[in-house]
């Protein structure tokens, strides 16, 4: 059947979603009512057509500003850069950053085709320049991996002399953590990172 084996191929496209998954998924809309379809094609169409992104930190919106960025109670002297807007999502489960946000849509990675250019850091460099009030610290919380530690150097070397503080949060062993199963790289940045107790 073409068309379950064009859905089944459409699904595998999203992330973390294998063959035997896409398939489930196919099967469940071929034995769905009409109205369930109807109504997942019509939140799918309405969230391309409502979303789009915030004028301040590029975070998802329907707005122009994300609630975030209009939440006057924050404090616009300390801005968090991460990679995607889910980044954002998961920081502020957290419930300990009080600060503001700026998405870059990714991470410098020449061999996928991005370039800083296609980044958001142009951007953040003009937000941390024209600020008011001036910004106190930029944190930086891209992914720890060779992509995200590129990314996280190249943006602390363009803010020198723009902001007071540039920091990148702490990783290492996570809480739980046993010290046996820890790779050198893991605890090599785990002892760099230390802080006094």
């Amino acid at each position: 059947m073409k068309s379950f084996d064009r859905l089944v191929k459409a699904l595998r496209r999203l992330p973390g979603v294998g063959p035997r998954q896409a398939e489930r998924f196919s099967s469940y809309f071929l034995k769905a009512g009409e109205s369930e379809v109807d109504e997942f094609i019509t939140a799918l169409s309405s969230l391309r057509g409502s979303i789009k992104l915030c004028q301040k930190c590029f975070s998802y919106t329907e707005d122009d500003l994300c609630d975030i960025c209009k939440d006057t109670s924050r404090d616009e002297s300390l801005i968090c850069v991460v990679e995607e807007p889910q980044d954002v999502e998961v920081l502020e489960k957290t419930g300990v950053f009080k600060g503001l946000y700026h998405v870059l849509h990714g991470a410098y990675s020449p061999i996928d085709g991005k370039g800083t250019d296609s980044l958001k850091i142009r951007q953040l460099i003009e937000r941390v320049h024209n600020a008011e009030p001036e910004i106190k610290e930029v944190i930086i919380a891209t992914d720890p991996d060779t992509e995200g530690e590129t990314t996280a150097l190249y943006i602390a070397d363009a803010l020198k002399g723009l902001v007071g503080k540039v920091s990148r949060i702490g990783y290492g062993v996570p809480l739980g953590g046993d010290l046996d199963y820890m790779d050198e790289m893991t605890l090599s940045h785990a002892l760099k990172g230390r802080t006094k107790i």
